[in-house]
């Protein structure tokens, strides 16, 4: 669960960018609950005691194929950077989203993991 000042800008951007889909949500509380295939995401305006401050989080995705989500994600409209091959063996990109929450988007590159 990621704490956001906004649901709906959350929403959006995991939605509209990302390519999650709602699969529950609640105006009333501030809260959804977001599904990219197996994947599931929930966003609370409710649990974020401090709005002004900065998000510490690292969520990680693990796309089965990084590369075409890499391309989704960009033909969608977001700038992305390039992908890079860590020193742990993932291919990955790593962007924010609207709240500071850092996502590190990585599919193994090494044989057998």
């Amino acid at each position: 669960m990621l704490p956001v000042k906004s649901m709906t800008a959350s929403v959006d951007f995991y939605c509209a960018r990302l390519g999650f889909e709602v699969e529950q949500r609640n105006d009333h509380w501030g809260w959804a609950m977001l599904r990219f295939d197996e994947c599931r995401l929930m966003v609370d305006q409710s649990i974020n005691a401090h709005p002004a401050q900065a998000r510490d989080s690292i969520v990680y995705l693990y796309p089965d194929d990084v590369v075409e989500y890499h391309r989704q994600v960009r033909q969608n409209g977001l700038a992305v950077p390039d992908l890079t091959v860590t020193f742990y063996g993932l291919t990955e990109f790593r962007i924010n989203d609207p709240d500071g929450n850092r996502l590190w988007i990585g599919q193994s590159t090494s044989p057998g993991t």
